[in-house]
């Protein structure tokens, strides 16, 4: 089942919006808060003894609060602080409008128990690139109900991340 937004924000899942109407019926959109590009190779291996996170730069805001990137992958960090409740998790989609301008939103599932404002990966497909200005709403969450609370929750790595 999925949870509706309007109660995402009175049971305050999801803080720190940015817009008025960020709480859809299916979920909330998450807007950007700031865009790193990569500048390194990452590291990946199954149990997280060779994890090595790329690192990134920090691509400015432009003067009008907006900046161009380049086909490419980019790294955004969204504004909302997500709480996710013992009993659901959550699965970001790309909005709609940014999959129309040629770009898309890549996402982890959110476990029950995570808190943090996370962190996703933007890919512009579209040749010509893509002006994103700060705040956009680039992806919707949406939230999903378990058959029940789990015992023990998210206590990975990115817990609290980005607080």
């Amino acid at each position: 089942m999925i949870i509706e937004g309007k109660n995402l924000q009175s049971e305050k899942i999801v803080e720190n919006t940015v817009w008025e109407g960020q709480f859809q019926p299916a979920g909330v959109d998450l807007s950007a808060k700031e865009i790193f590009e990569f500048e390194a190779e990452g590291s990946i291996d199954g149990d997280n003894s060779k994890r090595k996170l790329p690192g990134g730069k920090k691509i400015e805001w432009g003067q009008e609060g907006s900046l161009k990137l380049m086909p490419g992958a980019y790294k955004v960090i969204f504004n909302e602080i997500v709480s996710i409740p013992m009993d659901a998790a959550a699965i970001a989609r790309s909005r709609s409008t940014l999959l129309r301008c040629g770009a898309a939103m890549q996402t982890a599932v959110w476990d029950p128990g995570y808190k943090g404002r996370s962190e996703a990966l933007l890919i512009v497909s579209n040749k010509h690139g893509l002006v994103v200005h700060k705040d956009a709403k680039l992806a919707q969450l949406v939230f999903i109900r378990l058959e029940g609370k789990v015992k023990e929750g998210y206590a990975g790595k990115y817990q609290n991340e980005n607080i």
